[in-house]
């Protein structure tokens, strides 16, 4: 099928352009042409208000549409997930599995495999969140599910390089080596729920490690003396950071802060998403215990922050409207960016052509107004 999709503004990833036509060609994006160029043969879609981005793409989605991937490791799970996200105009997501026992970690690698060999499943591969943390930052995350990498983890590990995917670890509690053998893997190693100092960090960041997981949370602050997880994370120049952009997990000084520290393209937007995006169900079990959402917060009994309320597009409306970035530079860090990080930037991330046609709708209040994946039109 041939498609012309046409509205006041797209932007590619990298350019902002009016006067001009998507068109796409089955799976894929063939061109950008002016509106006057269209080919006769192509089925035009006129969109009379607001933009063309290129699908947002989400790198730490724990749940959506009701479900909690760790409560169901399987890939109805993460069909419902994909399902529930996609209605809030996210083209691809990574599914993010929390700390828990091998038997749930090697379950749910095998249904991420499976479902992202599906190129409209909407699913990139896997992230796997834990269990090599601190028991001092573990956040929700369970302490009786932490613990050091043994032999056995390499089967999971070796499966999960099958396909895009981030391990995010304390460098504390990983030797380098093993940093190393994930890497060389082809596994993108990330710092999360770390102790870590600013020397053990850079030994990380020598084995190979290349990213940090939800920066300012749940990692050793930053102080005069010692730069800590967030210090080093800041400065270091080739390394990726994830954010969640809500006004709650980060002080808008501080998202604005590490906005300003971080050279263009290394600071991506996440949603950190549990089981109530995209679904009417206001709290979920994790662990055994219920996680409720309260004033645009998810915590547990003890008041703790467990994953957010947010979708990607809520980043994205907040960096733009709170953190008054351009909407340009928001929407990269939800598309382009991420896609960089992951290492498919040739398939997915911008609207160039070759490209997946995964395209989302924004109207002029910002508000998601439609989504394309793989060339189908979803909402």
């Amino acid at each position: 099928m041939h498609q012309a999709l046409i509205a006041p503004t797209l932007f590619d990833g990298y350019d902002r352009a009016s006067g001009v036509a998507l068109l796409l060609s089955g799976e894929t994006i063939e061109a950008v042409v002016p509106v006057s160029e269209i080919p006769t043969h192509y089925q035009r879609t006129e969109l009379k208000t607001g933009h063309l981005s290129a699908g947002l793409i989400d790198l730490q989605v724990n749940g959506g549409g009701g479900v909690l991937w760790n409560n169901q490791p399987d890939r109805q799970a993460l069909n419902t997930m994909a399902a529930g996200h996609a209605r809030a105009g996210v083209a691809r997501i990574l599914p993010t599995l929390i700390s828990d026992t091998p038997q749930v970690t090697q379950q749910a690698v095998q249904a991420a495999l499976a479902a992202s060999a599906d190129v409209h499943s909407g699913l990139l591969g896997v992230h796997v969140e834990g269990p090599f943390f601190s028991q001092d930052r573990n956040g929700v995350h369970h302490r009786n599910h932490l613990r050091h990498i043994t032999e056995s983890d390499w089967a999971w590990l070796e499966a999960a390089a099958q396909v895009p995917s981030i391990v995010t670890l304390a460098p504390e509690e990983v030797a380098p080596e093993d940093i190393a053998r994930m890497v060389s893997l082809g596994i993108r190693v990330s710092a999360g729920h770390t102790n870590a100092t600013h020397l053990e960090v850079n030994r990380a960041i020598a084995a190979g490690l290349s990213g940090f997981t939800h920066l300012f949370n749940a990692m050793r602050p930053m102080s005069g003396r010692e730069p800590g997880v967030v210090g080093s994370a800041l400065s270091a120049a080739n390394c990726w950071c994830g954010i969640i952009a809500d006004g709650i997990h980060v002080h808008l000084e501080n998202l604005r802060l590490a906005f300003n520290a971080k050279p263009r393209g290394k600071l991506f937007l996440v949603s950190d998403a549990m089981a109530t995006v995209g679904s009417d169900e206001k709290r979920f079990r994790l662990y055994d215990e219920w996680i409720s959402e309260q004033d645009g917060c998810l915590v547990n009994a003890e008041g703790r922050l467990a994953g957010s309320a947010i979708s990607l597009a809520d980043a994205v409306r907040f960096c733009t409207t709170e953190l008054k970035l351009p909407f340009d530079e928001a929407i990269a860090m939800a598309s382009r960016y991420p896609a960089e990080y992951l290492g498919v930037d040739d398939r997915c991330g911008v609207l160039r052509p070759g490209r997946l046609a995964d395209v989302t709708w924004f109207d002029d209040q910002l508000q998601v107004a439609g989504l394309w994946r793989a060339g189908h039109r979803l909402y």
